[in-house]
């Protein structure tokens, strides 16, 4: 019987295991958020680009490295890439640059170029872009 729970402890520890170095990895990652940086105003776009029928995968494909790409960008802030559970292939970009001409000169790097180029083969109707500006919490 001791063995069996000494067994049960230790399935269960490895089991979790991976929740324990979660928050390290986590941190890692969100360094790159850099909330300080972000002051109201700041330039926000909400996209998003739904795959032509047959045309998810490839859309995809060409999709998934924009998130290194935009990421690696010093003027970039904030860069999330999700895609729709219900209906693969349906994108949606969330991005915050400090200013409108951060964003501009983001839109004309060749990599995005190259990505808007793509679409129509791989997308219907292009992107649809919602311009947002950032709100903050007022000061006390």
């Amino acid at each position: 019987m001791q063995t069996i729970l000494r067994s049960s402890r230790a399935t269960a520890l490895l089991a979790f295991s991976p929740f324990l170095v979660a928050p390290a990895a986590f941190a890692e990652q969100a360094a790159h958020v850099r909330y300080q940086d972000i002051r109201e105003g700041a330039y926000s776009v909400v996209a998003q680009v739904r795959a032509k029928p047959g045309k998810e995968d490839a859309l995809r494909a060409a999709t998934l490295p924009l998130i290194e790409l935009v990421r690696a960008d010093p003027k970039n802030l904030v860069y999330f890439l999700q895609e729709d559970r219900a209906k693969p292939g349906h994108f949606i970009f969330y991005e915050i640059f400090a200013s409108q001409a951060d964003f501009d000169a983001h839109n004309a790097m060749p990599y995005v170029q190259e990505w808007f180029a793509k679409l129509p083969e791989l997308a219907e109707g292009g992107v649809e872009v919602m311009r947002m500006a950032i709100l903050t919490m007022p000061k006390k």
